[in-house]
């Protein structure tokens, strides 16, 4: 079944499937939708209830009122689970929706019964001296911009010249969004974890690509350290989106994992 619920001022695309077993929820990564989680719901549907959704400025959803934070997103998710008493739950997220998870999970410890993290983002990298300078040169010349736009005649011209500039430096994921979604953005990345992880109570299986870029194994290594109860299996040769690319081992994993007692 795919609908829509009103939450927190917008419209939140979800899909349901399977009518027997356990519930799990889907959530997946940033500049993703439920739909890249297709393969996994295709294995667990016989056995389980699959809840997946469309967070707020992906997929077929609306976009969020204001440019939200992981807690705004938190709170939006709580909320879709208690007006569709989709709670407890297990739940499975890539990537963002495991910032989201992990908030929620510390927050809320009766939304979930067991985790699934893979690719999980929430811990920030310390930046390199290389990316230190690219900064501080962005910092610079956007500056010397700034001030171009307050000249007369100028302020078109500058404009530009920023957005060129952004293009330069900014992120992939950061220039593929509009002004309003790059706010939101910036407050998702900017918020570390760290202490939020000790406080997850939950059984939490870490399923993490060995060759992943976007979030290195390392911070796999490190949130099994930080979680109570936490097990790490890595996916040799596999990127950030491991789960899409070994998708017989990952299912395999995930459905033993949610299956036990």
């Amino acid at each position: 079944m795919k609908v829509f619920v009103e939450v927190k001022g917008t419209s939140v695309y979800y899909e349901t499937h399977g009518d027997q077993g356990s519930r799990v929820l889907l959530l997946h990564g940033w500049g993703c939708d439920a739909s890249f989680f297709s393969s996994l719901t295709e294995a667990l549907t016989p056995s389980h209830q699959i809840l997946a959704i469309d967070f707020p400025g992906f997929g077929r959803s609306g976009r969020p009122p204001e440019p939200w934070g992981v807690p705004e997103y938190a709170a939006c998710l709580k909320e879709c689970l208690e007006r569709l008493s989709f709670s407890p739950c297990a739940a499975v997220g890539h990537s963002f929706g495991c910032r989201v998870l992990a908030w929620s999970a510390s927050e809320w410890p009766t939304l979930f019964t067991k985790l699934v993290f893979t690719g999980a983002a929430g811990l920030r990298k310390e930046p390199s001296e290389e990316a230190k300078r690219r900064t501080a040169a962005y910092q610079k010349k956007k500056q010397f911009l700034r001030g171009l736009e307050k000249l007369p005649g100028l302020r078109g011209l500058g404009e530009k010249m920023e957005n060129a500039l952004r293009e330069k430096y900014g992120s992939a994921d950061y220039n593929a969004l509009d002004e309003e979604m790059r706010k939101t953005f910036v407050k998702v990345v900017n918020l570390d974890l760290r202490d939020r992880y000790p406080r997850i109570g939950q059984s939490t299986l870490l399923i993490w690509g060995d060759e992943d870029t976007e979030t290195p194994l390392w911070m796999g290594q490190e949130m099994e350290k930080l979680i109570p109860d936490a097990g790490l299996v890595i996916l040799e040769g596999g990127s950030h989106f491991a789960y899409m690319e070994q998708t017989g081992r990952f299912n395999t994993i995930v459905h033993h994992y949610l299956s036990e007692a």
